[in-house]
């Protein structure tokens, strides 16, 4: 603990000296945020570290599992804070970002006993379809490889869940929204981008088109040229 206490010394001493042009326009002009990124609390994932943001790029919100709960009517902070991004900031990018060697997907893939942590088992309800997608479509699976799959198709559960909110629906139907579904690999020191397009995580590259979850376009289902019927 003394170590990071000295690191809030350095901040006061030298980062804020540094930027405080970059820290002044920010509150006095307030913060336009370019991205929600929904991340893992996992210490050894942390999303301005990953992106190389500077203060104000990036809105972040961390959870055991980068988990987002369907929309409900009983308060969330998950949920506030996606309502907050869009509504209020006007995000027009989201970001689920998954890892590897995640420890929530890790109890959920192994069926880790959750007896003593019993608010754990229960926030884990919400990657159940996951966990079930990949029990019946990845036959003959060694527990990493388990374990790397459900971080994987978590991801794209939380998505469908983002979908269900009703800031991001409608962000989404104006064309206004884009949603991307990433994966750290720890291990080997790269980022996985999920393409919408083929259902399929691919690496970012520099040289390559960036795969988008679900592009901005609109998305109006009744917005047709004349009734049928």
């Amino acid at each position: 603990m003394n170590e990071l206490i000295g690191r809030v010394f350095s901040f006061e001493k030298q980062t804020f000296p540094n930027q405080s042009t970059l820290y002044g326009r920010l509150a006095s002009d307030g913060q336009s945020p370019k991205a929600l990124m929904i991340s893992c609390a996992d210490s050894r994932i942390v999303p301005e570290h990953i992106m190389q943001a500077e203060p104000g790029d990036l809105f972040v919100c961390r959870n055991a599992g980068n988990i987002v709960p369907p929309f409900a009517t009983q308060n969330g902070g998950v949920s506030s804070t996606v309502e907050y991004a869009v509504a209020a900031l006007g995000v027009r990018d989201i970001i689920v970002c998954g890892h590897s060697d995640c420890g929530a997907m890790k109890a959920l893939a192994v069926n880790q006993d959750l007896t003593g942590m019993p608010n754990v088992a229960a926030w884990l309800r919400h990657s159940h379809a996951a966990h079930k997608v990949v029990t019946d479509s990845y036959p003959a699976m060694d527990d990493i490889q388990r374990i790397r799959a459900v971080s994987l198709e978590n991801v794209v559960i939380q998505l469908a869940h983002l979908r269900t909110h009703p800031a991001v629906a409608a962000g989404l139907a104006r064309g206004e929204i884009a949603l991307h579904g990433w994966f750290v690999d720890i291990h080997a020191g790269c980022i996985l981008g999920l393409d919408g397009a083929t259902g399929r995580f691919v690496p970012l590259r520099e040289d390559a088109p960036l795969p988008v979850a679900l592009p901005h376009a609109s998305r109006r289902a009744a917005d047709f040229a004349e009734a049928v019927g």
